[in-house]
């Protein structure tokens, strides 16, 4: 029995969700992979799936698995994945929110894999705290304060933020002059970090609850709501910065700026030394560094 073969192929029918798409994926019968996920659950002597006509999903037993089986075939392919000159192959595993991956990690990460053609990237967009040492990640990047035992912490860039609106928001509603104001404003809210939005001013810090007419956690559909007029949001500049250049979007409360948010990659301390992990973040803090820093 080959248990790394069993392990690669657990992995494939829990990201296809289907046996057959395991074994097109994997290049063998889908006999094979049934044979191969019975003697690994034979061997935890529990079901790692459940098996319908339409879906396969992972039983308790088979997520619980999931985090050591990624970690235990990652370890396997960067054992016998040795570099090349001065090349690194192997794979990379990483998470990213979905509209940094979208509207700024994802050119940076095309350039580097270029840089090295022989490393294999798998990125995941994902919404939500990944601790990546309990889920499989080399790297996961976030711009949440979020911190785990056993994970390295490093700084890349800041993020900042501007409050914004569409003008005509704005001539419907007029525009507020201090955060006290917008309890009277139809507020379009970023739910990760909750509804009370700080701002600071020469006083000292003004916080303010605000009623969201709408919550979401994609940042996208928060920029399209803000463009539509349907209320005041605080947006990334990253993401915004297009639509305030060119008027779609007016920035407000200028005396009370936001904090900026750090976008950090977090790194299991077992991977953070690996080459090709380490080549990542220094090309990422490299390429986010802000302009006429060292």
């Amino acid at each position: 029995m080959d248990t790394l073969s069993n392990l690669r192929t657990f992995l494939a029918v829990a990201r296809t969700e289907s046996f057959s798409a395991a074994a097109r994926e994997l290049g063998i019968a889908p006999s094979v992979v049934t044979k191969r996920i019975g003697q690994l659950e034979a061997q935890v002597q529990g079901a790692l799936f459940e098996r319908t006509t339409r879906r396969v999903r992972l039983t308790p037993v088979g997520r619980a698995y999931l985090p050591a089986v990624q970690r235990v075939v990652t370890d396997a392919q960067e054992l016998f994945a040795h570099p090349v000159g001065d090349q690194l192959q192997g794979q990379l595993r990483i998470k990213a929110p979905t509209s940094v991956t979208v509207c700024l990690v994802g050119p940076l990460l095309e350039r580097f894999q270029r840089l090295y053609p022989l490393l294999h990237l798998e990125v995941v967009a994902l919404d939500r705290a990944v601790n990546p040492a309990e889920e499989g990640f080399d790297l996961a990047l976030t711009l949440m304060p979020d911190t785990y035992a056993g994970v390295v912490e490093e700084p890349l860039c800041p993020m900042p933020r501007t409050a914004c609106a569409a003008p005509q928001y704005l001539h419907a509603r007029g525009t507020p002059r201090h955060p006290s104001e917008l309890k009277d404003h139809a507020i379009l809210n970023f739910l990760p970090t909750g509804s009370t939005w700080s701002f600071g001013s020469a006083a000292g810090r003004v916080s303010v609850k605000v009623q969201p007419r709408l919550n979401t956690n994609e940042a996208q559909l928060l920029l399209s709501a803000a463009l539509a007029g349907n209320g005041i949001a605080i947006l990334g500049d990253y993401l915004a910065r297009p639509a305030l250049d060119n008027g779609a979007l007016l920035p407000l409360l200028a005396d009370f700026p936001l904090d900026a948010f750090w976008l950090k990659a977090l790194l299991p301390e077992n991977r953070a030394n690996v080459p090709k992990v380490q080549a990542l973040v220094r090309y990422l803090q490299a390429e986010l560094a802000p302009s006429g820093s060292a």
